[in-house]
């Protein structure tokens, strides 16, 4: 399975204006793969999941990546091609957002790179992008060219500083990216909490909850969480029980048996291929095998208990 060495401290770096708490951050190394986690400071949780430096010393890499939120990733060194669950292979532009993901995504790298990356929950969606979700599922665009030069300067002042600057890499995008918030209607962050609290559900959420919490009808829902999150209410309760049961099976170690039906499956078999899908490996490989991106990235999982569960998967 390869070894990984973690490093987990309270360090990180307050923003530049001093809002905010230190950052927790979470390290950890798998053969050429390099990625180190930065949580957000605490006025910018509830638009930013995570921050991270990812590296690959490998001259060509190739791996998958798990159905996530949105990113936004600044390519400092190193390019390649995303391949979407729906075959269509695009190439990974200097400043790339990365829509929701609603399936395992491959990616290939053809030389040595070096990406920060940011993680959007639906609201810092919202402010720094603004267009319906959905439109970009499963795709990305160029966001300098879409959003303008704020972009390509915070590309070209990241670039400046190394690996062992990471801390200060952090601070920069958060203050940037943090400059460009503006909060949502009250309505809206109703919405969002709600339909937050259901994806966490432990069991297999059902939209017969969520329609009651927000009075809102099957339609509406879907329209909502289509525009903030991608995809309809019933595909995103699959994508995050998948998401939950990956974490459970890799990092926790529970048997994945035991879990098909405690999580609402209907049988051993529909439990692998969902977990296939969504992961890109199946429960067993998460268990005995997992992919050096796929066990990295469960880390996140681990960014302090400050973090909302919502976060710590984002």
């Amino acid at each position: 399975m390869g070894s990984h060495n973690i490093d987990r401290t309270g360090g990180g770096v307050a923003l530049p204006d001093d809002r905010g708490p230190l950052s927790y951050t979470v390290a950890a190394a798998q053969g050429p793969v390099r990625l180190r986690y930065f949580a957000p400071p605490e006025h910018l949780r509830a638009y930013f999941g995570s921050l991270y430096l990812f590296t690959v010393s490998a001259d060509q890499y190739a791996d998958a990546t798990r159905a996530d939120v949105p990113q936004l990733r600044f390519m400092l060194s190193g390019g390649g091609h995303y391949h979407f669950q729906d075959g269509v292979a695009m190439a990974t532009p200097d400043v790339c957002l990365l829509g929701p993901t609603m399936g395992a995504t491959r990616f290939e790298l053809d030389r040595p790179a070096r990406v920060v990356g940011i993680s959007l929950l639906p609201a810092g969606w919202l402010a720094l992008y603004g267009k319906d979700a959905s439109l970009l599922a499963d795709r990305l665009c160029d966001m300098a060219a879409e959003k303008g030069d704020a972009y390509t300067r915070l590309l070209d002042d990241l670039r400046a500083l190394d690996d062992d600057q990471a801390d200060v890499m952090a601070a920069l995008c958060w203050a940037r990216l943090g400059a460009k918030i503006k909060p949502p209607r009250r309505a809206i962050w109703t919405l969002l909490h709600a339909v937050d609290a259901w994806l966490m559900d432990e069991g297999s959420p059902r939209i017969e909850i969520l329609a009651e919490t927000t009075g809102l009808s099957p339609r509406q829902l879907a329209r909502l969480t289509n525009k903030y999150y991608g995809a309809p209410p019933k595909l995103l309760a699959r994508k995050y029980r998948a998401l939950r049961c990956s974490a459970k099976i890799a990092l926790d170690r529970e048997s994945w048996q035991l879990m098909c039906e405690e999580a609402g499956f209907y049988d051993q078999s529909h439990f692998i291929r969902e977990i296939k899908h969504f992961i890109g490996l199946t429960p067993h490989q998460l268990q005995t095998e997992p992919s050096a991106v796929a066990q990295l990235t469960l880390l996140r999982r681990s960014l302090g208990g400050d973090v909302a569960t919502l976060n710590r998967l984002s």
